[in-house]
């Protein structure tokens, strides 16, 4: 597990948890998947390894716009994550194989008063490969601390859509809790396989000691989503074409796209005021993507979802 600790952002809260230790069962989840093709060509999870309380079960075929797509949720038996919570993540996606990774429901960074909550996070793309991350928002409450470190390595022909969506609080919950946590950080970084660095992103948000309500920030939105598409740069240009950047002032929504360095793919960012319209977006941007890889659009969400 990485060093959080080294995070200069987290000095103020490496006071250790006095109910359970760092790292005891139950506050230390993992997962390791593995997905390849078998002998009669289909995606499959060939590997899936979890330490508690992170659970994955069987892979799903219920893709209607890519039927041969293996889905698989990523469900938490513990609730939310609470401080001193320690997670890892380690996808891989083999030669010419693809998949679906979500949530089964939002990941709540609950109240703190020790500590802070981490995940770290590993993608592995090999040659021609394909994969679609879109979990659920992440809501951080009020004196909640979360850190997330992620690498992706990703051969120069495959694609990966990552998504994340980051809410202000729990909006609806009593007076509202718009902003009121203590640390959001969030680095991602990008590689090729023989350790080329592509980019680095990180954004450090604490908004007791710095509003996020200035203008170029969060201004007056509540919902963040920030895409990344990994993929050729022939496919990158086709899908920036095709995508538009919005200032839709009826639904309180905001979307811009851009190029990443080194010709490795596109950034998609989207700010609203609430979290129904955002994940809209994202998955329209997600439809394009898969039609421009795969022929083949994203079906309509779940209406539960």
């Amino acid at each position: 597990m990485k060093d959080f600790a080294k995070c200069r952002e987290l000095s103020p809260y490496l006071a250790e948890t006095p109910a359970m230790r760092l790292g005891a069962p139950g506050k230390n989840g993992k997962l390791d998947l593995v997905f390849e093709l078998d002998a009669s060509n289909k995606s499959i999870m060939r590997h899936w390894d979890r330490r508690a309380p992170l659970i994955v079960q069987q892979e799903l075929y219920f893709d209607e716009g890519m039927p041969e797509m293996p889905c698989v949720y990523i469900l938490s038996s513990g609730g939310p994550n609470v401080d001193g919570d320690r997670y890892e993540n380690r996808f891989t996606v083999r030669k010419d194989a693809y998949a679906f990774i979500s949530t089964g429901a939002a990941t709540k960074i609950a109240e703190m008063i020790y500590n802070y909550s981490a995940l770290k996070q590993t993608f592995v793309l090999e040659e021609n490969a394909y994969l679609e991350y879109l979990p659920e928002a992440t809501i951080p409450c009020r004196n909640s601390r979360y850190v997330t470190d992620t690498d992706i390595h990703i051969h120069p022909s495959a694609t990966l859509f990552y998504a994340e969506i980051y809410t202000s609080g729990r909006k609806y919950y009593r007076e509202g809790e718009l902003f009121v946590y203590d640390l959001l950080s969030v680095c991602t970084r990008a590689f090729r396989p023989n350790g080329v660095p592509l980019f680095r992103e990180k954004m450090v948000a604490e908004p007791k000691r710095k509003s996020v309500r200035h203008i170029g920030v969060m201004h007056h939105y509540d919902v963040f989503a920030n895409v990344i598409v990994l993929t050729p740069e022939k496919d990158a240009a086709q899908i920036y074409e095709r995508t538009q950047a919005v200032m839709n002032r009826e639904e309180n929504l905001a979307v811009g796209i851009t190029h990443l360095p080194n010709r490795c793919g596109l950034i998609f960012k989207v700010l609203g005021k609430e979290t129904q319209p955002v994940k809209r977006a994202v998955r329209e941007f997600c439809s394009v993507v898969r039609m421009q890889i795969k022929g083949k659009p994203l079906p309509e969400e779940f209406i539960w979802r």
